[in-house]
């Protein structure tokens, strides 16, 4: 795990901090440079992972709502225990989010998608999605700012504090939401979510894919900064901008035109969410590969863009194309596994970016990545045609 940091005088070296980097390491390790930074993206990655299936167990109506206020108030807690230390207790801090987060996330989308029926539920998810692509744009920014100013500490006391308020307001506004308002398909009678979902073809199929779409997205997350900046000779600041911009502004487009898009499609087609995660995985991994291998930067921007719109059309329907399919009782599960299969992948994608790359390097192993995409959105059609009307027409 690393956290930007003002640069340290060349004369007064401290443990931890490295001199030509803004960077502190809090994991203690005393590998590669390379290695090191995967594994710290890789440890990052799984925590929230392992906890959202049994969160979303936990949290499928009627008790939804407790989660979200949870998360809001163990982010502040985070940030108003840092002064007790700094290696050891980021750490900790950090899988207090990713405990709180995976109280969240599932029971979020379980409620929005309740709260709409299937004629507006893609873009109702797209637009908390957006949401949630402007936190990482906006807390990196604000992040960078409070550390080039050396009042990195600030920022985590000042979104803590933010957190804590905004929950009051947010559970008097939850207490008067009802969790089923528009639920149109069947519950499941009981028993085990997890023993329903595996059972149905479709939500496997699903479950197939997303964890091959977030290994390419945390393999570009987390190296792509990097990548552009060691082959293209561009300033830090350049090859940051590069990697963020387009690839961010282009998934902002994706996911708004992918919600409005599937929503549309819904009146011709029940399978219209499925098929454009179809498409957004079949239109993302070429420009992954791309990405990799060209050597002009103008056509690493273009395939930057066309993988933000790949990647916005998928992110706008897959929790949404789970829910056709699924009982309404296990729609939190539903995202809960699904989070737990991908954010579980991701974390490798860090850490075999950091150890393969000097030898695979990262163009191979964006090959391989997009490789794997058209194997799995391919899989992902078959299922659609062979599956989806049966198991759509069970839960409705």
């Amino acid at each position: 795990m690393v956290l930007p940091l003002p640069k340290q005088p060349s004369n007064c070296p401290r443990k931890g901090f490295r001199t030509d980097r803004t960077f502190v390491d809090i994991t203690g390790s005393r590998h590669h440079p390379s290695t090191r930074l995967g594994s710290g993206g890789f440890h990052v990655g799984r925590l929230p992972s392992e906890l959202q299936r049994p969160s979303g167990c936990l949290f499928d109506f009627p008790h939804s709502q407790i989660g979200l206020g949870v998360y809001r108030h163990a982010t502040g807690i985070n940030r108003l225990r840092l002064p007790l230390g700094l290696r050891i207790l980021l750490a900790h801090c950090r899988a207090l989010i990713g405990i709180t987060e995976s109280l969240f996330i599932p029971p979020a989308l379980a409620l929005t998608a309740n709260a709409h029926g299937p004629e507006t539920r893609s873009r109702a998810i797209a637009v908390f999605d957006t949401a949630q692509l402007a936190g990482v744009v906006l807390g990196g920014w604000f992040g960078g700012v409070m550390a080039q100013q050396g009042h990195w500490r600030f920022a985590f006391f000042a979104l803590g504090i933010v957190g804590i308020l905004f929950a009051i307001p947010y559970f008097l506004f939850l207490k008067g939401t009802s969790e089923e308002a528009a639920v149109e398909t069947k519950k499941s009678g009981g028993g085990l979510a997890i023993a329903t979902l595996i059972r149905i073809a479709s939500y496997r199929f699903l479950c197939l894919v997303f964890p091959a779409f977030t290994f390419v997205l945390w393999l570009l997350y987390t190296w792509l900064p990097n990548f552009l900046y060691e082959k293209f000779s561009l300033s830090l600041a350049e090859a940051g901008f590069t990697a963020t911009v387009y690839l961010q502004a282009a998934t902002l487009v994706g996911l708004l035109a992918g919600g409005v898009g599937a929503d549309w499609l819904y009146s011709r087609t029940k399978a219209a969410r499925s098929w454009l995660v179809c498409v957004g995985m079949l239109l993302a991994a070429p420009c992954v590969h791309l990405i990799g291998n060209t050597d002009s930067l103008l056509f690493t921007k273009v395939a930057a863009i066309g993988f933000g719109l790949g990647s916005g059309l998928f992110i706008a329907n897959l929790m949404v194309s789970s829910f056709e399919v699924v009982p309404a009782d296990t729609r939190a599960s539903a995202a809960g596994c699904l989070n737990l299969i991908g954010a579980a992948v991701s974390g490798f994608a860090a850490l075999l970016g950091g150890m393969w790359k000097g030898s695979i390097g990262i163009p191979k192993l964006m090959t391989y990545a997009s490789v794997t995409c058209v194997v799995t959105a391919v899989l992902l059609a078959i299922g659609i045609q062979m599956y989806f009307q049966r198991d759509y027409d069970r839960v409705h």
